[in-house]
């Protein structure tokens, strides 16, 4: 065995005995392969230690050099680079490249995987923390939303479906094949909006997902959406978490019993290749990808803002049940955000309601006055 601990220097290049051809190239790719082991041994997914190697094979390119040599200007001048040009990278995504080359560094560091000491012995430096606070992008509220991502108001929603509605009326009157998957998407971004879902949320559902809200008898099966591929932490893989239908979308309730029980979803010739809420005309479920294709193509037949993109339905869903007076905690367990702050930078509240909330508070403290002098 390697050692007891996974990510651990391999007993193969810890041998004095063991000549390394090459062995600068060889130290780095035994690195990463470590580190691959000992996120799985953390139960990361395997999406994300990819990705994480992957920009680490791509910070050692940039440098030319390895990580027993590597300095923080090396990682400045290397977000510094895809900052810039003509398609500069995010500050999100900037971000998520400098946290994982320091926990790169962090692992090569701690002394348990015994890096530091094999380094030293082999090519008299060691590996070093190279990522602070001072030279990589820091996490504020100002940035974690980008600035023209924003919820669609009553009336751009009312336009986007009775366009989607009317389409899928002159598809079916002419006798096209294109009504049904016109269909299919027109339920999928309703759906969507009434239960503030993200888009792979949305194309993992299946039929089993729904279920009954005791409190609530009267949406039937219908009454609670079991969400299963919820955003992860950390690389975590996907979370659950349980949606209630609320009386303010209750709308969905007839949508879906026609969609699942009125013999729509039947009609595609794949449906019973799998219990998936969306099929595809060739597949038994409709790829992530192709959803967002074509909320871009109904958003810009009925002359929307290309900003608003189809995530912007569950901003719209947070900000429509905060106009609602529901009590932001419950929001927040319905969205499934982590952190309040977070349900508060998808609420971008309407003109109307804030002056009408300014208006009530007014003809509060007017009120007081008059309570005051009659008492």
């Amino acid at each position: 065995m390697d050692g007891a601990v996974p990510g651990s220097v391999p007993r193969l290049l810890s041998d004095p005995a063991v000549g390394l051809f090459r062995a600068d190239e060889r130290v780095f790719s035994e690195m990463l392969e470590r580190w691959r082991a000992q996120m799985l041994a953390r139960g990361l997914t395997a999406g994300t230690i990819k990705g994480r190697c992957g920009v680490v094979g791509r910070f050692q390119e940039f440098t030319g050099e390895f990580p027993w040599q590597w300095r923080p200007v090396d990682v400045e001048e290397f977000l510094a680079g895809l900052r810039s040009g003509d398609r500069p990278l995010s500050l999100t995504t900037l971000r998520s490249y400098s946290n994982a080359i320091a926990m790169f560094c962090a692992y090569l560091t701690h002394p348990a995987y015994g890096w530091g000491e094999f380094c030293e012995r082999t090519f008299g430096d060691i590996p070093t923390q190279v990522c602070f606070e001072w030279n990589t992008p820091r996490h504020t509220t100002d940035d974690a939303v980008p600035p023209r991502r924003r919820a669609f108001t009553v009336q751009e929603l009312q336009r986007l479906f009775d366009h989607q509605d009317d389409l899928v009326d002159r598809e079916y009157a002419a006798g096209s094949k294109r009504w049904l998957p016109l269909l299919r998407d027109s339920v999928a971004f309703k759906v969507c909006y009434a239960y503030g879902l993200r888009r792979r949320e949305l194309a993992m559902l299946e039929l089993e997902d729904f279920g009954p809200n005791p409190h609530v008898p009267d949406y039937g099966r219908f009454g609670a959406l079991q969400v299963r591929w919820a955003k992860g932490t950390a690389g975590s893989g996907p979370r659950r978490r349980t949606v209630l239908t609320v009386p303010e979308f209750d709308w969905v309730v007839d949508l879906l019993k026609e969609w699942t029980r009125g013999g729509m979803r039947e009609r595609f010739a794949t449906a019973d290749r799998s219990s998936a809420l969306w099929p595809s005309e060739r597949a038994g479920r409709v790829a992530v990808g192709s959803l967002g294709d074509a909320f871009a193509a109904a958003r810009d037949a009925a002359g929307l803002p290309q900003e608003l993109g189809l995530h912007c339905l569950r901003h719209s869903y947070v900000t429509h049940l905060i106009e609602a007076g529901y009590d932001p905690a419950f929001v927040q367990t319905q969205v499934g955000h982590a952190y309040a702050s977070t349900t508060g930078l998808y609420t971008s509240v309407s003109s109307d309601f804030k002056q009408k909330t300014v208006q009530k508070m007014i003809a509060r403290r007017t009120a007081k006055p008059e309570e005051e002098s009659s008492a």
